[in-house]
């Protein structure tokens, strides 16, 4: 498998277990963090141990720093061209839209299908 991690950034503890679970099982080697700010702080952190991120799965309704302001200030700094799949429970075309022009590459809408999550990630992590 790949040597990158995936950034997995979500304020719901079940749900970062249950996608660990699902990207473990599969031999993805994860990192977590509870909302936008923190998911910033761990790639920072990444950059300074020289861990490779290669993928993103965010959610977009957290405290302190929201999905799309996250994916938005992840687009400026040196992670910009990093995939990043938007897990989240929304699902109208106009949330869909702000993501996109943030910059996420993907939308699943929870709750998701463990193989769907597999699929998609191993498309990203190509």
């Amino acid at each position: 498998m790949s040597n990158k991690y995936i950034l997995v950034v979500d304020d719901s503890a079940t749900l970062r277990a249950s996608v660990n679970f699902t990207l473990k099982e599969s031999g993805f080697k994860v990192i977590n963090a509870i909302n936008g700010k923190d998911g910033l702080e761990r790639l920072q952190q990444a950059m300074r141990e020289d861990m490779q991120i290669g993928m993103i799965i965010s959610d977009i309704n957290m405290p302190i720093m929201d999905g799309i302001t996250f994916i938005t200030e992840v687009k400026k700094t040196p992670f910009k061209y990093v995939p990043i799949l938007v897990l989240t429970t929304e699902s109208q075309e106009e949330m869909k839209q702000k993501g996109k022009q943030a910059g996420a590459s993907g939308w699943l809408v929870k709750p998701f299908k463990p193989e769907q999550l597999i699929y998609v990630t191993k498309k990203f992590m190509r």
